[in-house]
């Protein structure tokens, strides 16, 4: 069985699928690159790579070592983050998966306080949709997951914060105005979840759709043609910093006239509970939250 170490040399190949570039992150020269793979493929017994003008290309027995390569060294990490665990320190890398939104307005500030205290621990963040961030979660990679909405989670799950659904525009100062203008629904892709929500409230107020609609990738980009008055949104308090000028934002209000909130919720496996970097950063994130109370 190979070495971790020429596993990882393996890894570094199937990824850049070049012999100048992988000697290059590997540090040694593309002559003693080539006999390591030499020796280890004849180690497999098999030829994992094919090479041409072009580059490198994997072998079907390449593709089984690879996949074999990815997992070891997986579970090596693993190894070790408990390993370290077993310190006192805060070292490891802390694997986060957080939706979008969040991790463009809320996630930063925790970050900058977890990496001011804890300087050795290393992080490896995802962003996506919440969707996303549930499958990163249930596919083991990664400890932590931050999502939107009400999961359904049977692990551990940390209620963080509620914010609000505004109808925000430059114009339209009551949600009837919507059907009166020519000026266009801007809507940004998210996950289905809150879709359906922005899709319920808009039937149980009126009968006929937005007239025209501009559907965008980000929500940073609805924002800002929202705020140079293209058109209107319906955009997440969270995104929302309070220093808008010239901007009316009304509360999405569901049937009983309450205001309409989406939660956000941090997820993860009892397991990676037990490793101090994933400690540590729950500890900051209780803080941080207590701070943003009394901020209040």
């Amino acid at each position: 069985m190979s070495s971790l170490s020429e596993l990882h040399l393996l890894t570094v190949l199937a990824q850049e699928m070049n012999m100048r570039k992988a000697a290059e992150r590997l540090f040694v020269s593309q002559p003693a690159l080539s006999q390591r793979l030499q020796t280890i493929e004849k180690e497999w017994g098999k030829k994992l790579f094919l090479r041409s003008q072009k580059g490198l290309s994997l072998t079907p027995a390449g593709e089984l070592v690879i996949q074999f390569a990815n997992e070891m060294l997986m579970k090596e990490e693993k190894v070790r983050e408990f390993i370290s665990a077993l310190d006192t320190e805060v070292y490891g890398t802390l694997k986060i998966a957080v939706a979008s939104i969040v991790g463009q307005n809320w996630l930063p500030q925790v970050l900058k306080k977890f990496v001011n205290r804890y300087p050795q621990a290393k992080i490896s963040l995802i962003t996506g949709w919440s969707s996303e961030i549930a499958k990163a979660l249930y596919e083991d990679q990664v400890h932590i997951g931050i999502i939107r909405g009400t999961p359904d989670w049977k692990g551990v799950k940390i209620h963080l914060f509620q914010d609000s659904l505004n109808l925000v525009d430059t114009e339209i100062t009551r949600p009837e105005q919507m059907l009166e203008t020519d000026r266009p629904f801007i809507q940004f892709k998210s996950d289905s979840s809150y879709y359906q929500e922005i899709q319920d409230w808009w039937l149980r107020n009126f009968q006929t759709p937005p007239r025209r609609t501009i559907i965008v990738d980000q929500i940073e980009t609805c924002k800002q043609m929202t705020f140079n008055g293209i058109g209107y949104a319906i955009l997440p308090e969270i995104t929302l910093n309070g220093a808008e000028k010239n901007i009316f934002k009304i509360p999405l209000l569901d049937e009983h006239g309450v205001p309409i909130k989406r939660d956000t919720w941090l997820l993860g496996y009892e397991s990676a509970f037990q490793l101090k970097q994933v400690q540590a950063f729950v500890d900051i994130v209780k803080e941080h939250l207590e701070d943003s109370a009394e901020e209040q």
